[in-house]
């Protein structure tokens, strides 16, 4: 079955066959792949590998259409600048969205002068796992780093920031067997407490504000619950249209 997998030219792969789907599950149930699975954060590994993994047989299918949560779940890391424009109830919002990974920060970083507002995200999951790019160096760490670069930088200064605290459901996975003290020390709240565990994230990023008349706006969320996402964006906007009316003294 790994051979067989191994043989494959992905970027040619249009139909999954009957013999690769066979030994792609059989890989999957291997306990050698599943310890392996278990210790994915000593690795890079897509969150929903398991979500497609153990529906492969409906993704096989020729007649397959993907779903919403399909879709929703694919990960394609951003390269450059790519720009959104879209309505929301009426009002023209244009979404701007950036490469964070280091080779891509230096492409936009000064791009953003007198933006209305800063939407930065932090997995919530990622407390445990190492960067791509250096595989000794904590992804939290680097993400709170760059977060006090940015609401630190002199463009940066007028502009609302809006913290999504995202991956909520990975998180309560996952603090039920990776301890938080294990990664960051300074934890003193109690073993697999889901709450306990989000205040101290957010309060992590909180503290790199070092204007404490700045507001950092937050939300926990849930990029894959749409009913979460629509929740969070009607907020959203009523944030960003209160500080602008603010700002032309019109409230």
């Amino acid at each position: 079955s790994a051979q067989m997998i191994k043989e494959v030219e992905v970027d040619k792969v249009v139909v999954l066959e009957k013999e690769q789907v066979e030994a792609i599950k059989k890989l999957w149930e291997d306990p050698g792949i599943q310890e392996c699975y278990d210790r994915r954060r000593e690795y890079q590994l897509s969150d929903s590998a398991k979500y497609y993994l153990t529906d492969l047989d409906r993704i096989a299918m020729p007649s397959f259409v993907p779903t919403q949560q399909d879709i929703l779940r694919v990960r394609v890391p951003t390269t450059g600048i790519i720009e959104y424009p879209f309505d929301l109830e009426n009002i023209i919002f244009r979404m701007v969205d950036v490469g964070g990974q280091r080779s891509e920060r230096r492409k936009w970083i000064h791009c953003f002068e007198s933006v209305t507002s800063i939407i930065f995200l932090v997995a919530l999951s990622e407390y445990d796992q190492v960067l791509a790019e250096c595989d000794n160096e904590n992804r939290m760490e680097e993400s709170k780093a760059l977060f006090k670069t940015i609401i630190t930088y002199p463009w940066f200064l007028n502009s609302s920031v809006i913290l999504f605290l995202n991956k909520k459901d990975l998180l309560e996975e996952k603090i039920m067997y990776s301890h938080l003290i294990s990664y960051f020390p300074e934890y003193t709240g109690p073993k697999q407490d889901v709450k306990a565990a989000r205040d101290f994230i957010l309060k992590l990023y909180q503290d790199q504000n070092p204007d404490k008349e700045k507001v950092i706006y937050s939300h926990f969320t849930c990029a894959t619950d749409t009913e979460n996402i629509r929740f969070v964006f009607a907020a959203v906007k009523d944030t960003i249209l209160q500080l602008n009316l603010r700002e032309f003294n019109l409230v």
